[in-house]
């Protein structure tokens, strides 16, 4: 029941919040970070238990809970953990308890009620990870939705009801395809074996036609690209995360872009093998295109949060380019960036909401000089800025390089010009440097430096994201079983050494 509880646990949790609000203004916080700490253990725990046993085979579930739901109609509370489910619920968690400290002193209205809908959303990100019947996957989706419309709504910025608004028709939007495609293959998988079933480990082997398969893979992959997202799905993105809260940003893209990823190589790849390789091609060209889309707007905004924003376009085309040149190296790479972008990215977001919280200001050109204002917040933010750019020894250099290395014999011209992000990256990261920490000194108003718990929380991300840099293959091994079952989009593989511990 470990899986259950690691979802029950933030749902009770964010209850408990909201009905505490009124009473104290700091309890809603406590118990939405103690919730999160019980779910922290749990995690812990499945690491110790489970870590010899990522080694088995793809088809193999670490653990697996299966409970009649509507069995009339073939759907099952179904609920299972392999090693990509546990890289992705750890990194949710992980963010999950930094998002409640960064709001600690933020949010001063309606306190329980945040931590409720903030406590929901993760609970819905955890159940996507984790459910393995589409009735219960598309449910656990929709269930992030809600909560992340109020949260932008409700405590968001200037405009924050068109952001909230754009967010909510984009995303339900693509949900509502991917609910016509899950139907069309339970149906189809019903009339072709007479057992009508959500299961997901059932319709793997449903047989399709080369159209079936085509328009079920397209349905899935716009609400996953949507969510992830891939350039012309992207509109939504640099709204919703400039007026969205800090702890609102942070979840944004440190995790509900992962659920798109996540998407599809869990069902996009598995399901519809033949239609990936069809469209590969052309989505490999929509990837790069979004590496250099995203790094050139980045470079061209001066609010300092859309800035950021815009990177995450960037960083999520390498991710999509992995996925579908469909080697074990670009996969592995995927995943090494998916995690290095959540805590990479989520940082930034933490520390623009730290100097908006100080200056009252967003706009790049009201800093400047923070590092002799503020020496302890300008070098953790050179930290984070450096590893966005890709320096060696950070996480995102091993994602980057990776992906690169794996994508290069599925599609070298594709690979060239996403290379050229790096440089491009490197323009946009640098700029933040100089604009923010250096430079002339705007104004007399003084900064305050980091407190003692915005500068623990900041540490903890930079020991993630340079431990991990340095010592990647635990990640890399924990992947590597399931992601082996994917090549299908290439015969090119790369295989991963499994020597040593370092890149």
């Amino acid at each position: 029941m470990i899986l259950l509880m690691l979802i029950i646990i933030p749902l009770l949790g964010g209850l408990a919040a909201w009905l505490s609000d009124g009473k104290n203004s700091s309890l809603p916080r406590w118990i939405a970070l103690s919730a999160l700490a019980f779910d922290l253990a749990l995690v812990l725990l499945l690491w110790k238990e489970h870590a010899a046993a990522v080694s088995l085979t793809p088809d193999s579930w670490l653990i697996e809970m299966q409970l009649a739901w509507i069995p009339q109609l073939g759907i099952s509370f179904h609920l299972a953990l392999d090693g990509l489910s546990l890289i992705m619920i750890s990194l949710t968690v992980f963010l999950g308890i930094l998002s409640v400290l960064c709001s600690w002193t933020e949010i001063r209205e309606r306190i329980g009620f945040f931590h409720m809908n903030l406590l929901f959303i993760l609970a819905g990100i955890l159940g996507v990870f984790l459910a393995l019947d589409l009735f219960l996957f598309y449910f656990f989706w929709e269930l992030m939705l809600v909560p992340m419309y109020i949260l932008i709504h409700l405590w968001g910025h200037e405009n924050r009801v068109y952001a909230s608004y754009k967010f909510f028709i984009f995303t339900q939007a693509g949900g509502l395809l991917m609910l016509l495609s899950i139907l069309g293959l339970y149906f189809i998988h019903g009339r072709s074996t007479g057992d009508y079933t959500f299961d997901y480990p059932l319709l793997l082997g449903t047989a399709l036609s080369t159209a079936a398969s085509l328009w079920l893979m397209l349905g899935f992959f716009v609400a996953f690209a949507v969510k992830l997202p891939m350039l012309p799905f992207h509109p939504w993105l640099p709204d919703a995360h400039t007026e969205a809260p800090t702890a609102g940003s942070v979840i944004l893209a440190g995790l509900l872009l992962k659920t798109g990823a996540y998407g599809l190589l869990r069902f996009v790849l598995p399901l519809f093998p033949d239609a990936v390789q069809l469209v590969a091609p052309v989505v490999m060209g929509f990837a790069v295109a979004g590496i250099v889309y995203g790094a050139v707007l980045a470079f061209a905004q001066t609010d300092l949060k859309r800035l950021v924003a815009y990177t995450s376009v960037s960083h999520m085309g390498f991710v999509l380019l992995g996925i579908f040149a469909g080697t074990t190296a670009a996969l592995s790479g995927a995943v090494m960036q998916l995690v290095a972008h959540g805590v990479t990215t989520g940082a930034l977001f933490m520390l623009v909401g730290m100097v908006q919280e100080r200056i009252h200001d967003r706009e790049l050109d009201s800093m400047g000089g923070f590092w002799t204002k503020a020496p302890r917040l300008s070098s953790m933010g050179l930290v984070f800025v450096l590893a966005s750019l890709g320096l060696p020894g950070t996480a995102n250099f091993v994602g980057e390089f990776l992906v690169l290395l794996g994508s290069f014999p599925a599609n070298t011209t594709m690979t060239v010009i996403a290379a050229s992000g790096l440089v491009l990256s490197a323009v946009y990261s640098l700029r933040i440097a100089q604009r923010v920490f250096h430079g002339a000194t705007h104004g007399d108003m003084p900064v305050p430096d980091l407190s003692v718990r915005e500068t623990g929380m900041l540490a903890i991300m930079v020991v993630a994201i340079i431990s991990i840099g340095l010592f990647p293959q635990t990640l890399l091994e924990t992947a590597k079983p399931v992601l082996s079952g994917l090549e299908c989009c290439s015969s090119h593989t790369q295989p991963l050494s499994t020597k040593g511990g370092g890149q």
